[in-house]
């Protein structure tokens, strides 16, 4: 299902007309998202709810990404992108999960690198991009007693996954102001990721805004172990364009 869905992503690049950049650009953004986990982790045949048994709550996350675009019309543009979260938070689990049971300390932290080569298909007012991401990710969660520290589960997720890259913009002229949104996806062997976010954005000068909602879908088994779990919530982000 790998191959399919990279066969469909080069038919699809290599039936669209490509626009090139007229002048080299680059830019780069930090930004803060604002993630809510919910969803479940299994081991085996244990099972544990995110909010309900584990009571995680956001800790930390990082966000970044970097693109370089060029006038050259075969070879295609360069976008990095960054995304590390990180929950913990104290829970109860009266059934228990892989051995572990009563009180619990869990941690629960995802990290994943996106190297993405895409296409412009539009670049006017309307905006269109079309590409391939490689992204490597990983998952992992920790659950321990709190009284008994010998009581310790630590369940793991690590893949790289080709995805379909798709963005859109719609500029308002002479304001600076547009909206737009990006998604990457893969589905296969019931497994599957699926990334948006959309987005309210404003330039000034070299100075770039966005505001607006992400969404991570995740559905991925590695061995006994499953993460089947949904990030989502505002972000904020700023950024520099040259």
């Amino acid at each position: 299902m790998r191959k399919l869905m990279m066969v469909m992503g080069a038919s699809m690049l290599a039936a669209a007309p490509v626009v090139s950049a007229d002048i080299l650009g680059v830019g780069a953004t930090v930004g803060y998202w604002d993630a809510d986990y919910s969803g479940e982790a299994s081991k085996g045949n244990d099972r544990v709810d995110l909010e309900r048994d584990l009571n995680l709550s956001n800790d930390s996350n990082a966000n970044l990404t970097a693109y370089f675009e060029h006038p050259v019309p075969v070879l295609p543009n360069v976008r990095l992108a960054y995304t590390r979260t990180k929950q913990s938070g104290n829970g109860q689990l009266n059934t228990g999960y892989d051995g572990v049971s009563g009180a619990v300390r869990s941690e629960l932290e995802l990290e994943q690198l996106d190297v993405t080569l895409y296409y412009e298909i539009l670049d006017n007012w309307v905006n269109l991009d079309l590409g391939l991401t490689v992204r490597d990710f990983s998952g992992e969660l920790l659950v321990q007693n709190r009284n008994d520290t010998s009581q310790f589960s630590e369940t793991k997720a690590d893949a790289v996954l080709p995805l379909v890259y798709v963005a859109a913009r719609f500029d308002l002229p002479f304001t600076g102001v547009s909206v737009g949104g990006d998604a990457n996806a893969i589905s296969y062997d019931g497994d599957s990721v699926y990334d948006f976010n959309v987005y309210g954005q404003y330039e000034m000068s070299l100075l770039q805004l966005r505001a607006g909602y992400r969404q991570i879908s995740l559905d991925y088994e590695d061995g006994d172990d499953n993460l089947d779990i949904e990030l989502s919530g505002p972000f904020v982000s700023a950024g520099l364009r040259f």
